[in-house]
């Protein structure tokens, strides 16, 4: 009777073993799936057995090997009301509450990191309880990847997409709140928001082993991983967020990436004009899905954080195509690292997508230096993206230049508009050779567009 008894536990162990067809936990209940593009669907079950995945009329199969199966759904179309998508093998997975709107990766460190909710010691957000009551936006869903380095590459890091409540959002990114609330009722389509980020992170720890080694120009940084100095989270190894964050989400079908990340490389500016670049390319490439726009948001201003930093970050939006700069001069904490007032990043964000990202016709990014002429002892800067004119944000008169001669000391300037240029000048100065705007660590600035979004800090004497 044992024997019989003991048999039969072994044939049930293995039918069970049989039906174990399990997609990533990415595909679960409450997803968002990207409208408009071949989107990939995988998971893990038994060695050979074929599964078949039905979503929105499509039906694809393909056999599993070496214990994982991918099906790739043809491009689908907006999907506002909640869908069944069925996994069927030896046994059948139901996932309920799907949509097909528009999925972004927010990733970064700890100012996106940075939660709606209290988080102390740092200051609460702007009006956070007002917001979180009025979060009622059940088209908006994220997906939390918990903190982790990892030496290996993780497949899957088994969290959950959560709906955008007044119960839940709470615990949503701040920044990835604002920013999708903000596209969302501007394009009224579903958001969904994977949520990577990591506070005290440099940029190379978000970028794979590989790609760090096979660029030249960062063979020292591989070779002096280990005594780079600064904040060092527990488990930090090299490519470890990569491996732990971002890895697992591949190739999750995407429409591109919103970037809060650079105080942790604030020390190594110019280096960091090669690692963000060098993490940029290794995403797309990993991804496949082309030149994903990448939203970069500017360091604010604080005591610590040198204007090296945001000039780095302006640098690589002019270099990288398909890049956009958010500028948050008007928005940071000369104390605290961790501004309050997350609102216009979120909202300048969601600009910035809908000119780069859909092509929409509106002013996307403030002031941006492109080049400047010298007439007499007055310096003429031109600009881009001066939208409906140049203005000074207080109708005050422009504030934030410096001006140098030939021996290069910067002065004080009078700056004024005319038209889409801005002359700058001092008297003291006859032969005038470079200018500089917003050149401080907590810039006092005040020159934007009238369409509201505030000149990007430069220097003309770029070294």
């Amino acid at each position: 009777m044992k024997v019989a008894i003991s048999t039969l536990v072994l044939l049930l162990q293995l039918q069970l073993g049989m039906a174990n067809v399990k997609p990533g936990s990415l595909f679960s209940d409450h997803v968002v799936l990207q409208k408009g593009v071949v989107v990939p669907v995988w998971g893990t079950a038994e060695e050979g057995e074929v599964v078949t995945v039905q979503f929105n009329g499509q039906v694809v199969s393909v056999k599993t090997i070496q214990g994982k199966w991918t099906v790739r759904l043809q491009p689908l179309p907006y999907i506002t009301t909640p869908s069944v998508m069925t996994i069927m093998g030896h046994d059948t997975v139901t996932i309920r509450d799907i949509l097909v709107g528009e999925v972004w990766l927010c990733s970064g460190q700890s100012n996106m990191e940075r939660q709606l909710g209290p988080r102390p010691p740092q200051p609460l957000i702007t009006n956070w309880e007002k917001e979180r009551d009025a979060a009622n936006y059940p088209l908006i869903r994220e997906y939390y990847v918990p903190l982790k380095y990892s030496a290996d590459k993780i497949q899957d890091v088994n969290s959950q997409w959560k709906v955008c409540s007044p119960q839940t959002v709470s615990d949503f990114s701040a920044v990835g709140y604002f920013f999708a609330r903000n596209l969302h009722t501007g394009i009224n389509v579903p958001i969904g928001i994977l949520f990577s980020a990591f506070g005290g992170t440099p940029a190379e720890d978000w970028t794979s082993r590989e790609a760090l080694e096979g660029n030249p120009a960062l063979a020292e940084l591989v070779k002096n991983y280990d005594r780079i100095e600064g904040y060092r989270p527990a488990g930090k190894v090299m490519s470890g967020l990569y491996n732990g964050m971002i890895f697992p989400l591949i190739p999750y079908a995407i429409k591109g990436v919103v970037w809060y990340q650079g105080e942790a490389n604030n020390d190594r500016a110019k280096e960091y004009q090669t690692i963000l670049p060098n993490m940029i390319k290794n995403w797309r490439d990993d991804f496949r899905q082309g030149d994903l726009p990448f939203l970069i948001v500017q360091i604010a201003p604080f005591k610590d954080m040198r204007p090296e930093i945001r000039e780095a970050q302006f640098l690589v939006t002019q270099k990288v195509k398909q890049t956009a700069l958010v500028v948050t001069t008007d928005c940071g904490d000369a104390n605290d690292i961790h501004p309050s007032h997350k609102q216009p990043v979120g909202e300048r964000l969601s600009l910035a997508a809908r000119g780069l990202a859909y092509g929409h016709s509106v002013e996307y990014a403030g002031p941006t230096y492109q080049s400047f002429t010298i007439k007499g002892n007055k310096v003429i800067l031109h600009f881009s993206h001066t939208g409906r004119g140049l203005v000074a944000s207080d109708k005050n008169a422009l504030v934030g230049f410096t001006i140098a001669g030939q021996d290069k000391k910067f002065v004080p300037a009078q700056a004024v508009i005319k038209g889409k240029s801005v002359i700058v000048s001092n008297k003291s100065i006859a032969k005038p050779v470079a200018v500089r705007y917003g050149w401080e660590n907590v810039p006092i600035v005040n020159l934007q567009n009238a369409d509201g979004l505030p000149a990007c800090p430069f220097r003309t004497d770029v070294e």
